[in-house]
């Protein structure tokens, strides 16, 4: 199949540098006709602006991530959109691997895997959603196909996801009453056809703090997730019992605060606050107007690619203390893939990030786990670990 052209819509609120490094990683996709569409604050568009690239960018101030992808879904010109956070990075394989199946006519969306904070370890792989928002794990390791019912569907993340615009447009996008959660779930449940996991395209996700959690995870409320599951539940499974719904939810975050709270991360007055929006986001779904959406209009401006396509990859293998010289040189390869590997002479395991400079940076110990698999401490010289490492990473970008 070709793989068709794209229009890339990346939200962000208040979190620049990170949009900024996520932009960054996206000059380097593969895929060679493909539109990037901002939406993000003002002060991050002022910045964005800067860049010497050829970028759509729509203002947009509001905590409602489902708003927000719709603006962007107003000035997208291609037959299919994908998204990504702004504090995600996308492998250069990423975009082409997720979008190649909607060359299909009958493939309306697709997702693929996530990996989480070290770069290595998995964050997300393949799940279905149902009616009632409950998640179904799937064992996938190759690519599928899956067809979507209105009471089971495959589950795309909004961080990793693809879909034909037409189709989306036509079921009115996203729902602005999700603000943040089950956003996708809904589109997933309402949106007819074939959705395609792709276990190869891959992004990196981060979870920096935003207006929902802070930066080690704890939730600074819990209303749009109760409002959210109220609404979810009234819209997909009307025979749901709410009260038990709301009994099993309200289970579920107690027992996540608590936890938080042992862990010292809140006080009693924190834990107090997060589940009074508990118990006020759920009065708010149990009573906000179930609309139709009616159909989006498509956009009028036309595709405005960003100059993407293949490059070579490079890779720059030292010791620790020789990192200032191969962070300079990676840094300065601006035409090339790079990816650094810095190792120690320890058992210490491995973590990858792609830094805002443009190259990606693996270090660890020589004898340490990178996949998190096997044993923890292995005997290997360096030329072969070097060499194992660069074998695993040419499945998702360039390393020659």
């Amino acid at each position: 199949m070709t793989t068709p052209p794209v229009s890339v819509i990346v939200v962000s609120r208040h979190r620049t540098a990170a949009l900024m490094r996520c932009i960054v990683a996206l000059t380097q996709q593969d895929h060679p006709n493909f539109e990037l569409i901002v939406v993000a604050d003002p002060e991050a568009i002022g910045q964005v602006e800067t860049l010497p690239l050829p970028l759509k960018c729509v203002r947009f101030d509001q905590a409602n991530i489902s708003a927000a992808r719709n603006a962007g879904l107003a000035v997208a010109a291609a037959p299919v959109v994908a998204f990504i956070d702004d504090d995600a990075v996308a492998e250069p394989t990423w975009l082409s691997r997720l979008t190649v199946p909607l060359a299909d006519p009958d493939v309306t969306a697709s997702t693929g895997f996530i990996r989480g904070r070290n770069g290595i370890s998995y964050q997300w792989q393949a799940c279905e959603v149902d009616q009632f928002g409950q998640d179904h794990l799937l064992m996938i390791t190759e690519p599928t196909l899956r067809p979507a019912t209105p009471k089971r569907a495959v589950k795309t993340q909004g961080t990793n996801c693809a879909f034909r615009r037409d189709a989306l447009l036509a079921i009115g996008g996203f729902d602005p009453a999700y603000r943040f959660y089950l956003d996708e779930a809904d589109v997933n449940l309402r949106l007819p056809g074939l959705t395609a996991i792709i276990p190869d395209a891959q992004v990196h996700h981060g979870y920096l703090a935003s207006n929902r959690r802070a930066a080690n995870r704890v939730p600074l409320s819990l209303h749009d997730i109760a409002a959210s599951t109220a609404i979810f539940l009234r819209r997909h499974a009307p025979e749901a019992d709410l009260a038990e719904a709301m009994k099993a939810l309200s289970l579920r975050e107690s027992s996540r605060i608590a936890a938080h709270r042992r862990a010292g991360r809140i006080d009693a007055v924190a834990e107090l606050a997060l589940l009074t929006s508990l118990t006020q986001g759920w009065a708010e779904g149990l009573v906000h107007p179930l609309t139709a959406l009616p159909p989006l209009p498509p956009a009028t401006a036309p595709l405005q690619p960003l100059g993407t396509g293949p490059r070579p990859g490079k890779i720059l293998a030292g010791r620790f203390w020789q990192k200032r010289r191969l962070l300079a040189e990676a840094a300065a390869s601006t035409t090339t893939i790079t990816t650094v590997f810095l190792f120690s002479p320890t058992a210490r395991p491995h973590k990858l990030s792609f830094q805002s400079e443009g190259y990606w940076l693996q270090i660890g110990g020589i004898f340490g786990q990178s996949t998190r698999q096997g044993p923890r401490v292995r005997l290997v010289s360096f030329r072969k670990r070097i060499a194992e490492e660069t074998a695993r990473l040419a499945r998702y970008r360039p390393t020659d």
